[in-house]
């Protein structure tokens, strides 16, 4: 079972950057699809991006496209997303998450395996 841990997020001004990162424990990390979601106070949670198991395919959503990049480590367990340009809407929690598909899915039923999140605050 993969275990997952995010760290990386705070507080920051718009305009700024933060990377996020997501330290996964087991050994069949390299068999999950891996993506972040967010979800903001009173709003769902939605689809930030994802990456595949081999890290070749990714997929973002329109918000974030062009100024957040998601990759896998590596080396280690470990998935990252760069997030440049931060505005305020960005604000949220942002969660890591797994699922067993192969590709990138915007599923979020598709995604078993969840981070406890790390705060992301982008002021104005």
């Amino acid at each position: 079972q993969v275990q997952l841990v995010e760290s990386g997020g705070g507080l920051v001004q718009a305009g700024d950057s933060l990377r996020l990162s997501c330290a996964a424990s087991g050994r069949t990390f390299n068999t999950y699809g891996m993506a972040w979601f967010r979800q903001a106070p009173g709003k769902e949670r939605e689809f930030v991006a994802g990456v595949s198991t081999s890290g070749g395919s990714t997929r973002y959503a329109e918000s974030v496209k062009d100024r957040f990049t998601i990759s896998r480590g590596s080396a280690k367990n470990t998935v990252y997303l760069q997030m440049n340009s931060l505005k305020p809407e960005d604000t949220a929690v942002y969660h890591c998450a797994a699922s067993r598909n192969t590709l990138p899915t915007t599923n979020i039923d598709a995604y078993p395996l969840w981070g406890q999140g790390t705060q992301v605050t982008v002021s104005s």
